[in-house]
């Protein structure tokens, strides 16, 4: 099946289109539909009546865009009208929620006048928190863009536009760093000078480049002031027309720096290339052809080319999603009044930022699990980049603020975790662990000092200063992979093979040699990172230690088990996940150490566990999960779990809610909790969950995460003397940076 079977089928697929409307608020009963509407809706009515304003208060129209258009110029298919541009339309829509969510509605309109296209949206004012025209033909865009932008006082933005120009403006600025040229010196030409084209040029001065070495071309050649005398170029051309002598594009690309292309496809020649500066910067981004194809760029030089296309399946794509969601998303959450100048750099220069710095697992597996480093080949982020959104986002609220085009001001540390929120309660639950870390970071050992990934980890631990990273390992490999991966810093290394480690050897034969270990084999064992800085721990020269990203999680666990062991106060530990769906987290155990525990096992882990959740400041409410409800099976599963609360319901020491043994459903359902075990003493559905045995935990979590769409967060071990997690072998960058900010917390606890 081709992709145009394969889209109208996915278009066509009940319910047709994209998109639809959902409620935010309970509609369930018939208290919840008399306020959603009537009588209760007069209250809010009153409201917005005495001060518009309140509309943003009571409605969704802060986060609600309008995305309009009348289908005069859509991408690749031209003037196919306003009825047949709503898929397209549908399909921003999507972009918008998926991104950065924001709210849409498509509005699809039959006007061919531009007087009558700005009338009706101004009329539509009341409706949205702002405007997203798209597929608007030129030259009626710009006056349409600008009529609306001077007469609503909400946000109006043409994404075919500007969205290009803040995109590849970005990737201009970091051309520019990669090629060592100066924004001020630059020469571009442009092939295209419609919408796009001039609105990018436009961009480009306003980042920098000099208007007298521009050079745009159209269809006729060079646009220049000749031209201009003879009456053939419209008002908008005539912004870029130069006093040279007439010529084609081939002329202008002699000794040129820059080539931008917003044009058609196959028109610049591996000759015309040949003809620029030394190092060129080729944006070719007609779609779905270039206006010179990626391959023959690269081979037309013998010195570097920065290529970038409007396609995904070559490096460094033009991709206006990176733009809209997070330009809008930013302007709406200080309520901006317009998207100015000084909004659009803001975006440019965080993108460019943006690609300059470590790129998460989850983006480099998302690509094809090659590596992404910033280069020639990477100067723009890309688009499924999660980072997007709270660097660029904020970025432009600083901007609006600063420029006065806010009617709100926020806090940007604040808003940056709030925007992090929206990608997942795992992030919000992790903030207030790492904010907590920042506060008094602790020294931290990483066994596997030498592996990539604890290196990329241990830079980010350090340049957020969550923690004071300390890589045990051979030093040269660590410091010659750090350098290999761009990274600019001094961390502390320990390699134990090199360095004077006697006292080390003399405490772990202390701590084994009545364990059948010999002075020698102590001398051996040492070399072993795990048991390295399980030492380095035990003796209070490091305050936490993270293991296992290349071990199998038991032999990563027996060495801190042997050297570190469990508090004082503790017999056994365990292995938790926190796991978090939209509006609920909990927390598992145990999913990783205790094959089959009994009541003393889960009485502990239950209280271990409340502890953690604590530290993510949740109040712990504990269920002991069986396969029976409260008594109602009687042999040696159910009993022991029911064994295991009692003694903590009769245990003074204990200040949190437990009960058991019940079932899943019970501790986790509201009605059957309270409409059929009334007596029980949870008021609240469980958030900490402690199961029978490590087969039904482990299964558990897998399938809620795999199947339930939750996030992951673990294992976290507790019950140990020091704080030591063992990570799995699968864990990316960011379980790292996770896992030893539980650690730092761990550590100031202690």
């Amino acid at each position: 099946m081709g992709m145009d079977e394969d889209s109208l089928e996915y278009h066509e697929e009940d319910p047709p289109g994209k998109i639809e409307i959902s409620t935010t608020k309970p509609t369930n009963t018939q208290r919840d539909l008399s306020l959603a509407y009537s009588p209760g809706v007069a209250a809010p009515c009153r409201k917005i009546r005495d001060s518009a304003e309140d509309a943003y208060k009571y409605t969704a129209k802060g986060n609600l865009v309008g995305v309009i258009s009348n289908g005069s110029a859509v991408l690749g298919l031209g003037d196919i009208g306003p009825a047949a541009s709503k898929p397209v339309m549908e399909g921003k829509g999507v972009l918008f929620k998926r991104f950065a969510d924001i709210d849409v509605f498509d509005v699809e309109l039959d006007h061919s006048d531009p007087e009558s296209f700005v009338e009706t949206v101004v009329a539509m004012e009341p409706t949205f928190g702002g405007i997203n025209l798209e597929d608007i033909a030129a030259p009626d865009c710009f006056e349409i863009e600008r009529q609306l932008s001077e007469r609503m006082d909400v946000p109006v933005f043409h994404d075919d536009q500007h969205g290009t120009a803040i995109i590849s403006g970005a990737a201009l600025l970091n051309a520019c760093r990669v090629a060592d040229k100066d924004v001020g010196e630059l020469k571009v030409v442009f092939s295209g000078a419609g919408a796009s084209a001039i609105s990018t040029a436009r961009f480009y001065v306003s980042l920098g480049v000099k208007r007298e070495n521009i050079l745009m071309c159209d269809s006729s050649g060079i646009i220049t002031e000749d031209r201009v005398d003879d009456g053939e170029i419209n008002e908008y051309k005539q912004e870029f027309a130069r006093d040279v002598p007439d010529g084609d594009l081939a002329d202008a690309l002699v000794e040129a720096d820059v080539f931008v292309g917003l044009s058609v496809g196959g028109i610049v020649s591996q000759e015309m290339l040949r003809s620029m500066a030394a190092d060129p910067i080729v944006f070719a981004m007609a779609n779905p052809d270039p206006e010179i194809s990626y391959e023959d760029a690269k081979a037309a030089r013998d010195d570097s080319v920065i290529m970038a296309t409007g396609r995904s399946d070559y490096p460094n794509q033009v991709n206006n999603v990176l733009g809209f969601p997070f330009l809008f998303r930013g302007a709406l959450d200080v309520r901006a009044s317009e998207i100015n100048e000084e909004m659009k750099v803001a975006a440019s220069e965080a993108l460019a930022e943006l690609a300059r710095q470590d790129v998460p697992d989850a983006v480099v597996k998302a690509y094809g699990d090659e590596p992404i480093q910033f280069g020639p080949d990477y100067i723009i982020p890309k688009p499924l980049d999660p980072r997007v959104l709270f660097e660029v986002a904020p970025a432009v609220a600083q901007a609006a603020m600063d420029s006065g085009a806010a009617r709100t001001d926020i806090d940007i540390p604040q808003y940056v975790e709030q925007l992090e929120a929206r990608l997942g309660k795992s992030r919000e639950m992790m903030r207030v662990v790492l904010n907590k870390a920042k506060s008094n970071p602790q020294r931290v050992a990483l066994a596997e000092g030498g592996d990539e990934k604890i290196i990329r980890a241990s830079y980010q631990l350090q340049e957020q200063q969550i923690a004071e990273p300390v890589l045990i390992g051979n030093r040269d490999q660590i410091e010659r992979t750090a350098l290999e991966l761009g990274l600019e810093f001094d961390p502390e290394i320990v390699d134990p093979e090199t360095d004077d480690y006697e006292e080390y050897v003399d405490r772990l034969y202390e701590l084994r040699q009545r364990k059948g270990v010999t002075r020698s084999e102590a001398e051996d064992m040492i070399r072993d990172s795990n048991y390295f800085a399980s030492v380095m721990v035990e003796s209070g020269d490091a305050d936490a230690m993270l293991s296992g990203l290349t071990h199998h999680y038991p032999s990563a666990l027996r060495p801190p088990l042997q050297i570190v062991g469990t508090a004082e106060d503790a017999e056994y530990a365990a292995g938790v996940y926190m796991l978090t769906f939209k509006n609920r987290v909990i927390f598992i155990a145990d999913a990783t150490v205790n094959q089959n525990p009994d009541e003393d096992v889960l009485a502990e882990v239950t209280e271990h566990t409340a502890e953690l959740a604590r530290s993510f400041n949740i109040e712990p409410r504990a269920a002991l999960l069986s396969y029976s409800n409260f008594g109602s099976v009687d042999n040696e599963g159910p009993n022991r779990s029911r064994e295991a609360a009692r003694r903590l319901q009769e245990d003074p020491a204990i200040d949190f809610p437990v009960d058991g043994e019940m079932q899943a459903d019970t501790a986790v359902v509201e009605e059957m909790l309270h409409g059929t075990y009334e007596f029980s003493e949870l008021d609240e559905p469980a958030n900490v969950l402690v199961f029978p045995n490590l087969e039904a935990g482990n299964i558990s979590y897998k399938l809620l995460q795999r199947l339930g769409g939750a996030e992951a967060i673990g294992p976290m071990l507790v019950g140990m003397d020091k704080p030591v997690h063992v990570l799995q072998r699968d864990d990316e960058v960011k379980d790292i940076v996770n896992l030893a900010g539980v650690a730092v917390v761990d550590a100031q606890n202690e």
